[in-house]
């Protein structure tokens, strides 16, 4: 007796599709005529086994009705079978059998199937049945669009929680991130990274001499700079603090890092941003510590920090305008008239 279409949910944004797993031709031509009375028009058909995966795989249904009796491998197989192919997902499953005994359920249930009908298939349980995995179906779409929903705005919210707000920069807190992150990809491939700490030269005098809105310009200027040098994707540009930058760069040797150094230096004199209550130069300039290292077990983020920190101390000991590496012994004013 045909069913009514009404008696399955009508939901026209989600199309429901059901695959049919059955040998014997009649029973299975049955199944798929009652599908189409209640309301469901894409239906697969699959006599064995292999063919049923297959489907599974490349049309991925909405729910399987699998007969236990197959020629071949049984449907106990199958559903294992379609368990490991969709890790992470579900898919109902309904074991059809003409069996109806205790230990069928269980070995059903236990193979990743989810109910049970016996044949002959009654109509109106089949509809039922079908009605409360659509359910089910529908309830677990909702729970992921939700969670998909809830991780990309955790993932703005933290873009935007580690972004500086006037240079548009990596701030402090996803410095410290990205540094963790690097150092332990270059422990694990042996690479070489460096970490380079920039102070601008004397930006007090600059703020007090020309007001802190020229002073926030100059930094977003120079920001702007950083960004462009950090040419290689995972270079990272960071405001570490106040007029201080920090530079993360990952496979850079200590000869590469001199030559980075010495190239952004010129860089920034050649931009010219006047400064003209600095004792250095007319134009504004940095001194920055370099630590280039392959790291091992003892290495942290805290170690290198110290390193550079101690070496951008050195670079204003000698005169600013400059960047200076312990493991080189030696600054970019060297390198410039070496």
């Amino acid at each position: 007796m045909p069913l009514s279409t009404a008696l399955l949910p009508a939901n026209t944004a989600q199309p429901f599709s059901v695959l049919v797993v059955e040998d014997q031709e009649s029973v299975r031509a049955a199944l798929v005529g009652e599908l189409r009375n209640a309301g469901i028009s894409q239906v697969l058909e699959a006599r064995d086994g292999e063919t049923a995966l297959r489907f599974f795989t490349e049309r991925r249904p909405d729910l399987v009705l699998l007969d236990i009796c197959l020629p071949g491998k049984d449907g106990y197989w199958l559903a294992q079978q379609m368990r490991i192919a969709e890790p992470g997902d579900w898919t109902p499953i309904i074991f059809l059998s003409g069996l109806d005994n205790e230990l069928d359920v269980w070995r059903g249930i236990e193979a990743g199937g989810d109910d049970y009908l016996t044949k002959p298939v009654k109509p109106i349980v089949l509809v039922a049945k079908l009605r409360a995995m659509r359910r089910l179906l529908d309830m677990r779409r909702r729970l992921v669009s939700l969670s998909d929903e809830l991780h990309l705005a955790n993932q703005r919210l933290n873009a935007m929680v580690e972004v500086d707000a006037l240079t548009g920069l990596i701030n402090r807190r996803g410095f410290d991130q990205r540094l963790h992150s690097e150092i332990l990809a270059a422990r694990r491939d042996r690479q070489p990274l460096t970490l380079m700490l920039c102070d601008l030269d004397h930006f007090k005098n600059y703020n007090d001499s020309l007001g802190h809105v020229r002073g926030d310009a100059c930094l977003q200027q120079v920001a702007r700079l950083l960004r462009e040098v950090c040419m290689r994707p995972r270079d990272t540009a960071t405001r570490y603090g106040g007029e201080e930058f920090a530079l993360i760069l990952p496979s850079t040797p200590r000869s590469g890092a001199m030559t980075f150094a010495r190239a952004l230096g010129q860089t920034l004199r050649n931009h010219a941003i006047a400064h003209p209550a600095s004792p250095v130069a007319g134009v504004v300039t940095l001194s920055g510590g370099i630590t280039t290292c392959v790291p091992d077990d003892a290495t942290s983020a805290e170690s290198m920090l110290m390193r550079a920190d101690q070496a951008l101390y050195a670079a204003k000991a000698q005169g600013r305008d400059r960047f200076f590496s312990f493991e080189m012994q030696m600054d970019t004013v060297e390198q410039r008239h070496g």
